[in-house]
């Protein structure tokens, strides 16, 4: 028998230690699955038109099907609004995707990005980059970002699979909290040296979609292609683990190649993410939690629902964020926060919807 087919029996009969059963048919969660898309392309019009310079949606459509650079509203469309909706899409598929993969692999609820180091580590590299290189364009922090994010999140996996024991949840979570508290402190003394630098980063930390070009969506494109497909792909892995290392060895599967390449997605997700969008918090957070409420444990539906749910939350914080302070404007990061931390409170106090 195959091995990654025989862990979506064993996950219906023992689901994992929640108790929280796979609602809904197959077909019916297809087709959430497809009205999820359809309301992205409806919030991705909305985001094209809206803005501190409003865009009829006629207008929008001539944008994008024959532009012409004489036209205003078109200009607006194709230079800012385009890039802006896109790079929304992109990170806020990587977080759903990053956010349901860490959750599912170290089996803790509380798990987002930020937990293997990806935010600190990406913040001290754009930190150097502009106090030492004197960057200070938002593109030329994405390499860095995205370096910084990777080395981070590699060294977390190193120092955390030392022992025979290799990766566990536990270790895991433990070099993430140190490196991150760490790399967090080397920041900040890093930024209290140099007040320059201080007053570029504060608007790059709190995360913001505006002023993306596309020519930097296109560099980070790649990574987040071959980081959706390794995670999409490891659905059946993530059942399996959910139901203990032991179980899932039992089952045939090879729980350390697993975590292991669960770890290179994570990576490229994350490291993607931040650096077209900046560090972002909650959607990673709060989005598996919402996919999970409404598909139950399978890690493959709450994987996809998640790519799915997760750029809308992040468009919608983008408009609102565009809307509540015209002309000026909201960063994203913040609205997310503010936004995310109510549904949070409520899941966190729905005890079977927090334990996986």
């Amino acid at each position: 028998m195959n091995p990654a087919s025989a862990t979506l029996p064993t996950a219906r009969t023992a689901p994992p230690a929640g108790g929280v059963r796979r609602k809904g048919s197959r077909p019916a969660l297809a087709a959430g699955l497809v009205a999820g898309l359809v309301v992205l392309v409806l919030i991705a019009a909305v985001s094209l038109a809206v803005g501190s310079g409003h865009v009829p949606l006629a207008d929008v459509w001539h944008g994008l099907v024959s532009p012409d650079d004489a036209r205003r509203t078109d200009v607006i469309v194709r230079t800012v609004r385009i890039p802006r909706t896109c790079a929304g899409i992109l990170a806020g598929v990587a977080l759903g995707l990053a956010g349901a993969l860490m959750q599912g692999v170290t089996r803790n609820p509380l798990a987002d990005p930020g937990l293997l180091g990806v935010n600190a580590g990406a913040s001290v590299s754009v930190v150097l980059a502009m106090g030492v290189l004197g960057l200070t364009a938002p593109g030329q922090y994405i390499w860095f970002g995205f370096g910084g994010a990777l080395l981070a999140a590699l060294f977390v996996y190193g120092v955390g699979s030392i022992g025979r024991e290799g990766a566990t949840p536990v270790k895991l979570a433990l070099a993430g909290a140190a490196t991150t508290a760490f790399l967090g402190s080397l920041t900040t003394a890093l930024l209290l040296t140099d007040s320059k630098t201080f007053d570029q980063f504060r608007f790059w930390q709190v995360g913001s979609l505006s002023g993306r070009e596309t020519d930097a969506l296109w560099q980070v494109l790649p990574f987040i292609v071959v980081g959706t497909l390794l995670a999409l792909a490891l659905g059946p892995q993530l059942n399996a683990l959910a139901l203990g290392d032991d179980v899932a060895r039992g089952l045939g599967q090879r729980v350390g190649l697993a975590r292991a390449t669960a770890a290179v997605a994570v990576v490229l997700l994350c490291g993607a993410a931040t650096a077209i969008a900046g560090p972002i918090g909650f959607v990673g957070l709060v989005v598996p939690h919402a996919a999970r409420l409404i598909t139950g444990p399978d890690n493959r539906w709450v994987l996809a629902y998640s790519a799915v749910l997760a750029p809308i939350l992040l468009l919608v914080a983008d408009i609102v964020g565009r809307l509540v302070a015209r002309p000026a404007e909201v960063q994203v990061g913040i609205v997310t926060a503010v936004i995310g931390c109510i549904p949070f409170v409520i899941l966190v106090r729905r005890r079977k919807l927090v334990e996986l």
